[in-house]
């Protein structure tokens, strides 16, 4: 019987990803899969990466991969220029210091997985089409099959949402693990799947693992990183601490309302007098 392991969206979160290693040390695992998104927000990326590439994981990228990539390159969009918009890009490039770029750059976008006891897989990070694209668990089948259209595979593993999901979209059946490192649904926990071969079909098994959120405030602190990301550095540590999306309803409502004004601490004071709920993605809703 094959049993796959699943992570996805460690986010540079060592001790999320340490508590999951310990909590997998229980099954016959045979393969474990990373469906992208292994750096940036927490401050361990460079130690996301040793673990992951000395274990010889299958390893994806997803979008945040991209912007190891692209960053200072002519393939990088403008605004991602703007250190206050993006002061992550500079201080992810600072974790990694160019160690890991050759391997990421080398990771591929997808996988196909072939395994004798069940239906082959397909994993994404976003969706087929990009790794920038969400499935999310709210989505219709109508709203589904176009994205996957043309994927051979019938079993999706796609990430991106943070979101556990495990439903059907015509001749697909499209799951995710939810996140390692970055929950959004008001816990803390470590969460990853295990997907098991039986009777000629997955069964998947979520996993939600709790841990000691000390080191990486510690960690977070030894980096100064608040007050060197500024406003966009204090929501992504909000999001560490509530599990709660901060960054995406703090950008929309900066858009609807401000898109000429600094991202400065007077403009996230405005933000913090408004109730962000509307500004919430409407599938992230499920939490409140």
């Amino acid at each position: 019987m094959t049993t796959l392991a699943v992570l996805s969206d460690i986010h540079g979160n060592l001790p999320a990803l340490e508590v999951v290693r310990r909590d997998m040390t229980q099954f016959p695992i045979d393969r474990i899969v990373v469906a992208g998104d292994l750096v940036n927000w927490g401050p361990f990326s460079a130690q996301v990466m040793d673990v992951a590439a000395r274990e010889g994981w299958a390893l994806i990228r997803g979008n945040n991969e991209f912007y190891v990539l692209d960053y200072n390159t002519p393939r990088a969009p403008a605004e991602w220029g703007d250190p206050s918009r993006f002061p992550l890009l500079p201080w992810l490039a600072e974790q990694l210091q160019g160690h890991w770029h050759r391997t990421i750059a080398a990771m591929p976008d997808t996988l196909s997985l072939r395994f004798p006891d069940a239906p082959p897989i397909r994993v994404v990070h976003g969706s087929p089409r990009s790794a920038w694209e969400s499935l999310f668990p709210a989505m219709t089948e109508a709203e589904l099959e176009p994205l996957l259209a043309g994927i051979e595979e019938t079993t999706i593993i796609a990430g991106h949402t943070h979101l556990p999901m495990d439903l059907r979209a015509g001749r697909w059946r499209v799951l995710n693990p939810g996140t390692v490192g970055a929950p959004v649904n008001g816990t803390t926990d470590a969460r990853y799947m295990l997907l098991r071969a039986v009777d000629g079909t997955w069964v998947a098994e979520f996993r939600h693992v709790p841990y000691d959120t000390a080191t990486l405030w510690a960690e977070f602190e030894r980096q100064r990183f608040r007050e060197r990301c500024g406003v966009i550095g204090e929501l992504v540590w909000r999001e560490f601490a509530t599990a709660r999306l901060w960054v995406l309803p703090f950008v929309r409502w900066r858009a609807q309302y401000h898109p000429d004004a600094p991202t400065d601490q007077r403009l996230l004071a405005a933000f913090d007098a408004v109730d962000p709920w509307p500004y919430i993605p409407a599938a992230y809703h499920l939490f409140r």
